[in-house]
């Protein structure tokens, strides 16, 4: 692997979560659009973390073996092997359950969620439920890319 890691460039809808996305709707996760994979790109891994809760890498999402895509769909379903809208493998995040956990502060507060994207050079052999521990092992020495950006919720 080589030592430069190439910038990707990450957005969500907007900067503020649509309800959808949180516990005051349906909390479905959201919708991510990633630019500029390289051709060596074969899969690329997200987190989702709240520095709001518990400390700084509170972590309420992670999936991996996604397939290079400009469009990560919103509503990924909530469990450990994914076949639609897309494959994907999700693992456990720090509230102890499997897929998206979204925003929900308590009333009177704003939180920030950072979700930060890498293009790996593999598919990474990892099984479902793994955890954010499991998941940065496996992506040692795979990592071509990188990118992040960010949202907010108040309650």
């Amino acid at each position: 692997m080589s030592t430069n890691v190439t910038k990707l460039i990450v957005s969500l809808r907007s900067a503020e979560f649509p309800i959808w996305n949180t516990c005051d709707g349906p909390d479905h996760s959201p919708e991510l659009r990633i630019r500029g994979f390289t051709p060596e790109t074969q899969s690329m891994a997200v987190f989702a973390l709240n520095p709001f809760e518990s400390g700084c890498s509170f972590t309420t999402w992670i999936i991996w073996n996604l397939l290079p895509t400009a469009l990560l769909p919103e509503g990924i379903p909530v469990q450990g092997v994914v076949a639609a809208p897309i494959s994907a493998v999700q693992g456990t995040n720090d509230y102890g359950t499997i897929g998206w956990r979204g925003p929900c502060p308590p009333r009177g507060e704003t939180h920030r969620y950072i979700f930060k994207v890498y293009g790996l050079d593999a598919m990474l052999d990892l099984a479902a439920g793994a955890d954010k521990h499991d998941l940065i092992a496996a992506m040692q020495g795979h990592v071509l890319q990188f990118g992040e950006t960010a949202a907010t919720y108040s309650r």
